[in-house]
Parts: C-alpha cells; sequence; structure tokens
C-alpha cells in the first residue's frame, strides 16, 4: 500500500517526483538528524490499523478496519524551491488531499479518506508538516 502512495504522488504531484520516499528513510532522516538539503521532500508513513466492527458465524470471522498513513512533508528553509512550493501551503496541501483522497489502490476493497493535516514541528532551520489518510479494509478468516 505505502508502496502504491508513493506512486501515486510522484504521478500527480510534479514537485514532489523523484522526492517520495518510505518509513526507513524517514527513520534515517531523523537518526541523522540530516533533514532534505534543499527542496521540498515526502515520506510515506503507516499509522496503524484501527478495528472497527466485528462478526462472526459458524466458521467464519469478519472484522473491517481501517488502515491509515501518513504523508510527512519536510523541507529546510534555505531553499527556494520549497519556498516557492510551500508559500500558499493550503493549495499544495489540499493538491496532495485529491491526489489521494477518493483514490482506489489496485487490490483495495475501500478508497483513500482525508483525515487531517497540520504542522508538526517547525524548529532548526526544518518544517514539518504531516498529512493523514484511512483506507477500510476486511479482515477474513475461514475456520478449515
Amino acid at each position: 500500500m505505502i508502496a502504491d502512495v508513493i506512486s501515486r504522488l510522484e504521478a500527480q504531484i510534479a514537485e514532489l517526483n523523484g522526492r517520495v520516499e518510505g518509513a526507513f528513510e524517514f527513520g534515517e532522516l531523523v537518526r541523522t538528524g540530516q533533514m532534505p538539503n534543499s527542496g521540498v521532500a515526502a515520506h510515506v508513513l503507516p499509522l496503524g490499523l484501527q478495528p472497527r466492527a466485528a462478526d462472526s458465524a459458524a466458521g467464519a470471522y469478519t472484522q473491517e478496519f481501517d488502515e491509515s498513513i501518513g504523508v510527512i512533508l519536510t523541507r529546510r528553509n534555505a531553499s527556494r524551491d520549497a519556498e516557492r512550493i510551500l508559500g500558499n501551503l493550503r493549495d499544495f496541501v489540499m493538491r496532495i488531499v485529491r491526489a489521494i483522497a477518493g483514490w482506489v489502490p489496485s487490490g483495495a476493497s475501500g478508497v483513500f479518506r482525508f483525515l487531517r493535516a497540520g504542522l508538526v514541528s517547525s524548529t532548526k532551520g526544518t518544517f514539518v508538516y504531516q498529512i493523514d489518510f484511512s483506507i477500510a479494509d476486511q479482515l477474513r478468516i475461514l475456520d478449515d
């Protein structure tokens, strides 16, 4: 699912083409304290699963759940490209929201919903903004 979202963002948001990575790369940025040097970067992270209604019948158990992902935008203050892209933050964020919300990834049973967006931090010359989405899915367990 994460790889599909990365591909979608790179295809739909020209400014992010080649600048979208996953959780491992974001973890390395945080671990080393070396945020992207220029431009706006995005990282797609799994945020977890939220269970919903469950049902069991003879030989079958089903439970709906929501799978959430976050798109983390980062930029350093020194970049003119980042300043241009994020100069109107709301428009840029809404372009990302429109690229993901309502989209059905290949093999998924639900569509992505927009949950929230907000500033995570703006310290040490780095701006971090998070946009969260979720998609409904269903767990099915059949007794053999």
